[in-house]
């Protein structure tokens, strides 16, 4: 190390050490934020690693799922929502997101850094640049767009899609992620707990998929008819790039390499195996047979569970909540599904909307430290579950309103969203793409 650098990082300290104690603590405070490297690095790997988890993961997961003549149409949309949502968030996303806002800041944040003019590679915060921050989070908004894309997957012209997504993500996904993780935020300042998106991710995405599915109507044959998967090794291998990359999503949101982001990691593998482990014994139990698909299935209702508690759970806890999760999620999608007659075609809802709620109102519960939990300022287990119900209550509202219309205005702006009945029967790839995933 040069010595120049040597006396760069000694200098501060050796001239604290001549201050009096109370003029120390006034010099330390006035101190500018200083990047750290291995922070700094660490947001690098995990940005990267939930991108993974929607480029292949989630292409490939929902890919495996459809019909044969619709895999390229998801996976195009999957792209397109990720390369979309990708610049509308330093556009304005960013911006709307986590300033502080005038007026309306309990909801929603204000122009202050319109395509990032305010913000360079010098700024910091916290321990990172904020261009980390903001690229970390702009992976967060784009998955959740790429989750919708699986509630109305095989019937919806491609374009319709991508305007809709637009709409959704600016009338939706900015303003709850605002209230829930910008410091003005309604629920930040009511003390919500989510520490990776619970609410702002997967009840935002179960929500917006549901809404739009039953706007758009089943499938052609739905409930009359198989539609099965037509390749669950795909699934399979999309499952898995899902969990190595959530381990970015949950521990990365601990925004540093440190203890926290530790237990969070630890979480996000003990929630999902208990999850998976939990969905095939209610599957065998109640089906005769353990699938490949449940087992899958079961792990991404545990890892979206678990994210909204995985900076506030201890080891025991997540494993408890992926367990619930596991089983409520295959209630959802073998009993009420069937038994409402919705067609949300990946289960959208019933994974990722019924898991962010269990996990949203499970983190009240798991946090408690007499439990194994973190805890959090101010915590008491009755008013944290009535903090996490209101959250979850709007986020329902606000994600299915903003839904609703951005549909309508999508039926109006395409004359239906819904592409023809000839189109659906020869499939997606061919009729809006001009390709096949086979020959």
């Amino acid at each position: 190390m040069k010595i120049a650098t040597i006396l760069g990082c000694a200098l501060p300290a050796l001239v604290l050490l001549g201050l009096p104690v109370g003029a120390q603590e006034l010099a330390a405070d006035a101190a500018p934020p200083v990047i750290d490297s291995g922070d700094t690095a660490w947001m690098f790997v995990s940005s990267l690693l939930v991108i993974m988890m929607s480029l292949p993961g989630v292409a490939l997961f929902y890919g495996g799922l459809v019909r044969a003549k619709n895999v390229l149409s998801i996976l195009t949309q999957v792209f397109g929502a990720f390369s979309v949502i990708a610049l509308l968030w330093v556009a304005y996303g960013y911006s709307l997101a986590f300033s502080e806002g005038a007026g309306l800041s309990a909801f929603i944040g204000d122009f202050t850094n319109l395509f990032l003019g305010a913000i360079g590679p010098d700024t910091v915060s916290g321990s990172i640049p904020e261009l980390a921050f903001i690229f970390f989070q702009l992976t967060f908004a784009c998955i959740t767009a790429a989750l919708i894309v699986g509630g109305i997957a095989e019937r919806m012209k491609f374009g319709a899609v991508m305007v809709f997504l637009v709409l959704w993500f600016t009338l939706a996904y900015l303003p709850i992620a605002h209230m829930v993780w910008a410091g003005s935020g309604l629920f930040f300042t009511m003390g919500a707990l989510d520490f990776a998106g619970g609410t702002v991710v997967h009840i935002n995405s179960g929500v917006a998929a549901l809404v739009a599915a039953l706007v758009l109507g089943p499938r052609r044959g739905y409930g009359r008819e198989p539609i099965a998967p037509h390749n669950l090794v795909l699934t399979y291998v999309g499952a898995c790039l899902l969990w190595v990359g959530w381990f970015g999503f949950n521990a990365g949101s601990a925004l540093a390499a440190n203890g926290l982001a530790a237990q969070a990691f630890l979480n996000t593998v003990t929630a999902p195996a208990a999850a998976g482990i939990a969905w095939v014994l209610a599957e065998k139990l109640s089906h005769g047979h353990a699938s490949a698909l449940g087992f899958v299935s079961g792990a991404v209702a545990g890892l979206v569970a678990i994210t909204p508690a995985a900076g506030f759970a201890g080891t025991a806890g997540a494993m408890v909540l992926g367990g619930v999760a596991g089983l409520v999620c295959f209630w959802a999608v073998v009993s009420l599904k069937p038994l409402l007659g919705y067609d949300d075609s990946l289960d959208v809802f019933g994974i990722h909307g019924i898991g962010g709620m269990v996990g949203a109102l499970g983190t009240a519960i798991v946090a408690a430290p007499a439990l194994g939990g973190l805890g959090a300022e101010g915590y008491e287990m009755g008013g944290q579950l009535l903090t996490q119900l209101l959250a979850v209550i709007v986020a329902v509202l606000w994600s299915g309103a903003a839904a609703l219309v951005a549909m309508l205005v999508v039926r109006l702006a395409f004359g239906g969203a819904r592409v023809s009945e000839q189109a659906e029967t020869d499939g997606l790839d061919l009729s809006s793409h001009g390709e096949r995933a086979y020959n």
